[in-house]
């Protein structure tokens, strides 16, 4: 072999020229090789830059794309087997009815403002419903109700919950991962799910409720910007939803409440601020005054427009109307044909003026004690027994009513009169005897007959007003408001908004107030309906009672039925539950019969967002108790944007459910489960706050791994917890493994 190449023979690494072989087309090759190694790290490199930038949009758009699919997916967990049962389940039963009588145009009376019923009924009436229906509880719906639909229309507010919520939590300043959390949290709230299912007004309250947190948030966020077109229809649509979520039920005062503190705290701030022009000062007082107080009054007030205009039949709600409304209602027995003027042996039933009103009512049954004699109450609903005949009082001669040699003798302003119970015949008397229940008041009763009786039985007319004359001689059906004075005792014949005890059936306490007011309404009389033979037929219905009248009547009736929905001693109610059973998830509500062959709905929320938010509230305390001790102490950890972003992402959310939370504690009337659904929502912001919060100084990977484990844990729960939201069908026991607490009755 050469010396001169010895690398041949010892094997020692070589050039990679020396190496290679001469073979035609090797280094044209050779050059290919690398050539497509760069075109392959260019594709690399186009490909990963492609992710970025797809990545970069996703990104971007986030505030679109997540609120959709968090939508798509609510949309599921609310209308997915939304028809499955068959049945009328829990209210149901009310409030499809309520829409009944939209559909039917006849007044009825409830203790919720009407838009949310109004909603019910449009949904029927868009199935094509005739309002035939009774809406019995457990009843199945007939083929030509498409309750379904009627489902569907009032799970769509439910499914709006979850982009507000989502919305909300960004306005609220809150990091994406726990934005993501609050929206899963509504989303998969198991009890949220279930009560949206139904024909309800509460998926409409908690839509209202979202909406108005929502605006109010968005509000906020504009403060730098006042005057601003956006700052301006900010305001004006909070105000719209404080008028919405109050026209839905009473509850939506609540919501009003938060956001009326929050409005008087930036007004003292801004009072407070020596370099804003007073006339600043005053555009701001007139912005909130208007939109803020105004606006939400008149939506308030428009949907009892439509109410009165929609409802211009007579139904089974109007004895709770003024004489004069009812009178004005198609199909009314009110003032049909009586004569106007009244006169002595007039057959004649008495309404009492007062908001929520009853008729003059006796019956058999005595005072259990007291006199013993027969009662006197008022009542709502119309039977004979409100009957009264209009007798001369003893001092005069004898006189037949049906006589017609007598001569007619109008009664008016003045004159003393006997009132006899036309169904027992005993005269409507009062006496030295305490009230059952109002002490400070004479008892009024039922006393003796046309013969027998004494000067207790005589009763003076003092005509207040009469829309329909001045002539004060003469008392007219439905248009004149009088007085009865008591002509031996100088009380006045008075019915309040007292209950008697079940003796007296519950109905209202008539007594004999000792103070002389004029203006109180609840001692103001009229006649509402009037039979005399020898008298020819008038039309006083043509007489209107003005909407301002009938708007707060009817609203102060509604709040005197709502505060008399107090539990009942004697009566076992298994659906109602104790405030302090709601944060704790400590108990669950049947919506319908547990026999096997029923289609079966617990309202039960999902024990990680009860039991999370709820510890939230705690934690968030210890937070702020913190802070203060660490202030106190003379360190500064908050700069000044930390701390109003705990005040108004943080403090405001916890207020919202104290005042949602708390009235319910106060107040004696019954109270169930999903009173407590609007205070959740707010107790579920604070829990996405105290997580923020905690976590803003970890790192983004581990940040995305604790979320990513609640992510999975509120999710789980809600599919473990499905049945109760979807349907439980056949046998309850095969669900005993859910039935962690013995108080959630699932078996």
């Amino acid at each position: 072999m050469a010396a001169g190449n010895p690398g041949l023979t010892t094997g020692v690494e070589q050039n990679a020229d020396v190496r290679r072989r001469n073979v035609p087309g090797a280094r044209k090759s050779n050059g290919s090789v690398a050539a497509s190694a760069v075109s392959d790290d260019k594709k690399n490199r186009s490909s990963k830059s492609q992710l970025q930038s797809f990545l970069a949009i996703l990104d971007e758009w986030e505030f679109v794309i997540a609120p959709l699919i968090f939508t798509a997916l609510s949309v599921f967990t609310r209308m997915y087997r939304i028809g499955l049962s068959d049945i009328v389940t829990w209210d149901e039963a009310h409030f499809g009815k309520f829409g009944s009588h939209y559909i039917k145009r006849e007044f009825y009376f409830d203790v919720h403002p009407p838009l949310g019923k109004m909603l019910v009924g449009l949904s029927g009436y868009l199935a094509g419903y005739n309002g035939s229906f009774e809406f019995k509880s457990g009843e199945k719906y007939p083929e030509d109700v498409n309750y379904t639909f009627m489902r569907l229309f009032n799970s769509v507010f439910g499914v709006v919950c979850i982009p507000l919520a989502y919305y909300t939590a960004r306005e609220l300043n809150f990091r994406r991962p726990t934005v993501w959390l609050i929206s899963l949290m509504v989303l998969f709230e198991n009890s949220y799910a279930t009560i949206s299912r139904f024909i309800l007004l509460d998926s409409m309250l908690l839509c209202f409720t979202f909406t108005t947190t929502f605006c109010w948030a968005k509000f906020h966020r504009l403060q730098k910007e006042s005057f601003s077109p956006n700052w301006f229809i900010w305001l004006f649509l909070t105000g719209l939803s404080i008028g919405c979520v109050c026209s839905v039920k009473m509850v939506g005062l609540f919501c009003t409440a938060l956001v009326g503190l929050y409005t008087i705290e930036d007004l003292w701030n801004k009072f407070g601020d020596l370099k804003m022009p007073k006339v600043v000062l005053a555009q701001h007082l007139a912005a909130r005054v208007v939109c803020l107080i105004i606006v939400p009054i008149l939506v308030y007030m428009f949907s009892f427009y439509i109410h009165f205009l929609i409802l211009e039949n007579s139904g089974p709600g109007d004895a709770q109307m003024s004489s004069l409304f009812q009178a004005n209602l198609r199909g009314t027995e009110v003032g049909r044909d009586s004569p106007l003027e009244i006169a002595l042996g007039s057959k004649v039933t008495l309404k009492n003026m007062g908001y929520g009103g009853g008729l003059l009512h006796s019956h058999v049954q005595t005072y259990p004690e007291g006199s013993g004699q027969q009662q006197v109450t008022c009542y709502h609903h119309k039977d004979a027994n409100n009957d009264w005949f209009i007798y001369p009082n003893r001092e005069q001669p004898d006189f037949s009513p049906i006589d017609p040699i007598d001569p007619l003798k109008f009664v008016g302003h003045g004159d003393t009169i006997r009132l006899i119970h036309a169904q027992t015949g005993r005269n409507l008397h009062s006496h030295h005897v305490s009230a059952p229940v109002t002490k400070s008041d004479n008892e009024v009763s039922c006393y003796g007959n046309t013969t027998v009786g004494d000067d207790k039985d005589h009763w003076t007319i003092e005509v207040v007003s009469d829309v329909a004359s001045k002539d004060r001689s003469k008392i007219r059906t439905l248009t004149t408001a009088f007085r009865l004075r008591h002509t031996s005792l100088g009380c006045y014949l008075r019915a309040a908004n007292v209950v008697l005890p079940q003796w007296g059936f519950k109905q209202t306490e008539t007594s004999c107030v000792k103070d002389n007011r004029p203006g109180d309404v609840h001692a103001h009389w009229n006649v509402e309906s009037h039979a005399n033979e020898r008298l020819p037929p008038g039309n006083p219905g043509s007489y209107k009672s003005p909407f301002i009248k009938d708007f707060i009547h009817l609203n102060v009736a509604m709040m005197t039925s709502n505060n008399a929905l107090v539990p009942d001693p004697d009566k076992q109610d298994d659906l109602a539950s104790q405030f302090w059973q709601w944060p704790i998830l400590h108990v669950g509500l049947r919506m319908c019969s547990w026999d096997d062959s029923v289609v079966k709905y617990l309202l039960l929320g999902n024990p990680i967002v009860y039991w999370g938010s709820t510890a939230s509230l705690v934690i968030f305390g210890l937070l702020i108790s913190w802070y203060l001790i660490r202030w106190q102490r003379g360190y500064r950890d908050l700069n000044q944007a930390d701390i109003d972003h705990i005040h108004y992402s943080g403090l405001y959310p916890l207020l919202g459910w104290v005042l949602h939370y708390l009235p319910f504690i106060i107040m004696a009337r019954v109270t169930y489960v999903h009173h407590y659904y609007p205070a959740l929502y707010y107790a579920i912001l604070t829990a996405g706050f105290c997580l923020d919060w905690l976590t803003r100084a970890m790192d983004s990977k581990p940040r995305w791994a604790l979320y990513s484990i609640l992510y999975g844990v509120v999710i789980g729960l809600f599919v473990l917890f499905r049945a109760i939201v979807f349907g439980m069908e056949g046998s309850n026991q095969q669900w005993a493994h859910l039935n962690w607490l013995r108080n959630w009755r699932i078996v």
